[in-house]
């Protein structure tokens, strides 16, 4: 019995539990399922009800959703009536009776949204009362996250936040039925988060003194009301004003604070701009004298009291700490670091007893400095700053964040931020026309920025606003919810759903391919930066570092693929509703199409120069075609800123901002002119042509193909001087293919590029011989197998000829070979493709996608994990990478390895890997720069770090490279071993694989 008793009780036990949890299910289950409320129907338009007393951004808000319901319907929400079946009933809780009485009466569980920062619900309640049928309820913690609320809704019916900064047009409907999930939103991942409005010369102050606010002549409170407009829309709270000389200070209008209160905007200063004071529009140094504070502080801290004063009662975070004029030094009479962090001590307690004695009760005080330039330097040297200031770290104003947060610095009550740039205006270069920042980049960053609790204030400097829209999205939606962007895939998700929510889901994916290839070759070279720099490797004849006549011509191949964005974009474009147009080219079009015209401007240029040293009659072709592109942004630009939209953004979009010689038409070159016409060849691998007076001989030699690699080589036939010529070519022998064999060359065809392969089935194995390959300046060991015969190239009386060597042993070794292989005494290899991967005690090498110069990185993570210093501990505990490789030749090589030109994350850390052939010990490579060197420069241009390590390749054969994590975080992109083969390139080249 009692035996019988037990299972009784064992069964009733878990019946119960097992009803629990069916209950639990269903309760979970009726939790999300979505009720649909109709906003716009047939029968019925929903109201609108507020309290009055409510904020004035609610107030806001409820009129934007509005009208963005009439925008797709062209019907309006009743606002007049409580006794509407359908109501949309929205507030502040404790600001708002109306939804206080409602939570009350209602029981609505508040509980995630009380006391919490900017987090709002959204319910559907039904059968409130008798009147009402459906109440859609969207209950603020506060007076943002009610209007946050109230725009979801806009959100949810397909309004972008781009529709009236881009003109996007909504889908249009009849009717509005949404579905509504019981959803908390919030509270955001970040604290402040919003844009700096920087460098607006050209664009945004022209725009809205000349076109949008001419009233005030200047960006004034009816821009800036634009401006806080979308931030709601993008759920931001927060604005460096602009500061510019051009732009009078954002507190000498006084409707602009207002107006900030109203749209519940916090208003915040850039580095350069202690206080909220703008120092250059409001220091007058006839009057203030020498803005200076060890000699003039008591002037300088009047104005600081003046404006802590005005704004006591106003949302602000105050940039503590002081810089000079303009993105200047600080100016010290002591030239020392000890005196510059002393005085900037005394700066800062200053400040906050000036904000102490001008603060009240309720209106708080957040307090921001930001180590940016020299004054990094001045805080690594000891600076003492109380603890509830955030420290907002700053990225090297191309993309790579300098340094964050220590663990002990991620302790302080204050906090960090981040001040990230996708524009800037600086050395060594300016981007300030177009947004060229990889996303994936910034989320490598921003992300790693935030695992390193910088959560506090995050500011993006996006210039004009135009045309950064999606990278300002990207910047914000992340600021707003991280646990959306943990994984590296989610990029390229929001890139397309961005495109649907914009174009539609049959264009979406489209338009994210176009938009990946377009930052793909951007993060090779930023448009901006075509024209070059003196602080990299060029001369007069040759003033680019993309290679012509080496890997396929790099300038060439560049020419190809922009012209293929100019085709796609084009394409896309012609499938775009008349209604989504204006926004197409806005979000997508120009960007694109401006940066192919600036770089086909440039690169036309640099063939125009190659080529006329060569005596080509193309050069000139090519000057005109380079001439065509510059006048094709021209186009763009008046179209942007004249006709689109009737002249609506006319000013807004400058070509050529700070008129740099970039953005100027370039020269032409003219060829040595001859009177007869002549046969011309260039070969790829030669800088110079063909010596037409060696006749016969193989002395000009295309680069060896190598069987194992299947190489194709370039040819150019052109015409020398003046008239018309005709051209064969014969091979010599049958397994030499040419892409053309004959052809006329005339003024309407002055050049042919043919290209010349090999079949593989028909060209002889090779013998044994103790020579080198022609054409190349290493020796092959053991012999190099090699099958030599040649083209000639026929016209008229004369014949030239043109060697073509294979390298084609029949290697037992290589039978069903699958690693990589040298070819013309190189190993090339993307870092994403290893042979094997062995996982460390801590760390782990994983691949980003949308990042690098072959389009993926292997990445070294946790960033957590702890670096690994000595080379026992390396090979004991770090992760590793191996690449097989074989090779022909054996000797010293050096082994290149490319990084994404990252910062250590904090002292301590650093940017390092180790490198090792077969069982050599590792050798430590060191990405890390420092300052603003000549290397760092090269780097951010270039967006790329190379550092090489000596190994040695002790026989020919197989061997195997390994790679192994020092530090984690850093991003391997491409790896060439040279055993003294590799010429001249930009990039490597492409991957040498069996």
């Amino acid at each position: 019995m009692k035996e019988l008793k037990r299972i009784k009780m064992f069964r009733n036990k878990y019946y119960l539990k097992f009803v629990l949890l069916g209950l639990l299910f269903c309760l979970q289950l009726n939790a999300q399922t979505a009720i649909n409320f109709p906003l716009i129907s047939d029968e019925n338009n929903a109201t609108l009800r507020i309290d009055k007393r409510d904020a004035k951004v609610v107030s806001i808000a409820a009129e934007m959703l509005i009208d963005d319901i009439f925008k797709v319907t062209q019907k309006k929400l009743v606002t007049d009536t409580k006794n509407n079946p359908y109501q949309i009933i929205a507030g502040t809780l404790g600001q708002s009776k109306l939804i206080d009485q409602f939570v009350s009466k209602h029981k609505i569980d508040v509980s995630k949204v009380s006391g919490k920062w900017e987090t709002y619900t959204i319910q559907v309640i039904e059968n409130p009362s008798k009147e009402i049928k459906k109440a859609l309820v969207i209950i603020g913690s506060d007076r943002r996250a009610t209007a946050f609320g109230l725009l979801e809704l806009s959100r949810m019916i397909g309004v972008s936040p781009w529709e009236w900064w881009a003109d996007a047009v909504p889908t249009k409907k009849e009717e509005l039925v949404i579905p509504i999930v019981t959803t908390t939103y919030g509270s955001p991942s970040v604290k402040y988060r919003g844009i700096f409005l920087n460098d607006e010369d050209w664009g945004l102050q022209r725009w809205a003194a000349l076109n949008f606010e001419p009233e005030t002549g200047d960006i004034g409170p009816k821009t800036y009301a634009k401006v806080f407009e979308l931030l709601l829309r993008l759920r931001a709270n927060t604005i460096w004003p602009a500061m510019h000389k051009c732009t009078k200070a954002f507190y000498h209008y006084p409707k602009n604070k207002e107006v900030a209160d109203d749209y519940a905007i916090v208003i915040g200063s850039s580095h350069a701009e202690p206080m909220l004071c703008n120092i250059n529009a409001e220091w007058n140094h006839e009057s203030m004298g020498e803005y200076r504070y060890d000699t003039n502080a008591e002037v300088i801290k009047d104005l600081f009291k003046k404006r802590a004063k005005e704004t006591q009662n106003f949302d602000g975070i105050y940039t503590v700490g002081m810089r000079g004029e303009h993105d200047s030094p600080m100016i010290v009479g002591e030239d020392n670091t000890d005196a510059q962090v002393s005085l900037l001590e005394q700066v800062i307690a200053d400040q906050r007893a000036i904000l102490n004695k001008y603060s009240k009760n309720g209106v708080d005080k957040p307090q921001a400095f930001v180590p940016y330039k020299e004054v990094l330097h001045y805080y690594q040297s000891g600076l003492k700053l109380p603890e509830d200031i955030t420290l907002v770290w700053t990225d090297d104003n191309y993309g790579y964040i300098r340094q964050l947060s220590n663990p002990d610095e991620q302790s302080r009550s204050g906090g960090a931020g981040v001040y990230y740039h996708t524009s800037y205006w600086g050395r060594p270069h300016d981007y300030l026309w177009l947004n060229s920042t990889n996303p994936v980049l910034m989320w490598e960053e921003m992300s790693k920025a935030y695992e390193f609790k910088s959560q506090d204030l995050w500011i993006l400097n996006c210039g004009d606003i135009k045309p950064h829209e999606y990278s300002i999205e990207l910047f914000l939606d992340m600021a707003w919810n991280m646990n959306d962007f943990k994984k590296n895939k989610d990029i390229s998700k929001h890139q397309t759903s961005w495109a649907s929510r914009e174009f539609g889901a049959k264009n979406a994916t489209s338009i994210s391919n176009l938009m990946h290839s377009y930052y793909t070759l951007a993060f090779k070279r930023r448009p901006e930066f075509m024209a070059w720099s003196q602080v990299e490797p060029v001369t007069k004849s040759n003033p680019t570092e993309f290679t012509q006549y080496h890997y396929g011509d790099e300038v060439s191949q560049r020419i190809t693929d922009y012209q293929n964005l100019i085709n796609d974009a084009t394409a896309i474009k012609s499938k775009i509703s008349k209604e989504q147009q204006d926004a197409f080219y806005q979000l997508v079009y120009y960007p694109v199409i401006g940066a192919a015209n600036l770089n086909h401007k440039w690169l036309y240029a640099y063939k125009n120069k190659f080529l006329a040293t060569q005596g080509r009659q193309s050069a000139m072709d090519f000057g005109d075609k380079s001439a065509l592109a510059y006048k094709a942004i021209i186009k763009e630009t008046n179209y942007f800123n004249k006709t689109m939209k009737n002249g609506k953004w006319d000013h807004i979009m400058s070509m050529a901002p700070r008129h740099l010689p970039v953005f100027s038409k370039p020269s032409y070159t003219a060829p040595t002119q001859s009177k007869i016409p002549e046969l011309g060849l260039a070969l790829e691998s030669y800088q110079m042509e063909v010596n037409n007076s060696v006749i016969n001989s193989y002395a000009d030699v295309l680069p060896v193909f190598n069987s194992y690699t299947k190489n194709s080589y370039f040819l150019d036939v052109f015409l020398k001087g003046n008239g018309e010529l005709t051209w064969q070519a014969k091979p010599k022998a049958d397994w030499i293919k040419i892409s053309k064999v004959d052809g006329k060359l005339n003024k309407n065809n002055l050049e042919e590029r043919l290209w010349v392969t090999i079949d593989w089935e028909k060209v002889p194995k090779g013998e044994a011989k103790k020579e080198a390959p022609l054409g190349h300046d290493y020796q092959l060991i053991p012999p190099s197998y090699k099958v030599n015969s040649a083209i000639d190239f026929i016209s008229n009386d004369t014949i030239i000829t043109v060697g073509v060597s294979v390298f084609n042993p029949k290697l037992e070794a290589l039978n069903n070979y699958k690693g990589f292989i040298e070819d013309k005494g190189f190993v090339s290899i993307n870092a994403e493709n290893y042979s094997r991967k062995n996982d460390g005690k801590e760390a782990k090498w994983e691949i980003y996608h949308g990042l690098g110069y072959s389009d993926n990185v292997s990445v070294a993570l946790p960033r957590t994990a702890k670096s690994q210093i000595t080379i026992e501990n390396i090979v004991k505990n770090s992760p590793v990478l191996e690449y097989d490789f074989y090779t022909f030749n054996f000797g010293d090589v050096n082994v290149n390895v490319q990084a994404i030109p990252t910062h250590a994350f904090f002292k301590d850390r650093g940017v390092r890997c180790a490198v090792s052939i077969d069982d050599a010990e590792p050798v430590l490579l060191d990405f890390q720069t420092f300052g603003r060197s000549d290397n760092w420069k090269k780097n951010v241009l270039k967006n790329a770090t190379i550092q090489v390590g000596k190994q040695v390749v002790n026989k020919a054969g197989k061997h195997t490279l390994k790679i192994w994590m020092v530090d984690p975080g850093v991003m391997l992109d491409q790896i060439l071993i040279d055993l003294g083969g590799w010429k001249n390139s930009y990039a490597f080249p492409q991957e040498t694989k069996m």
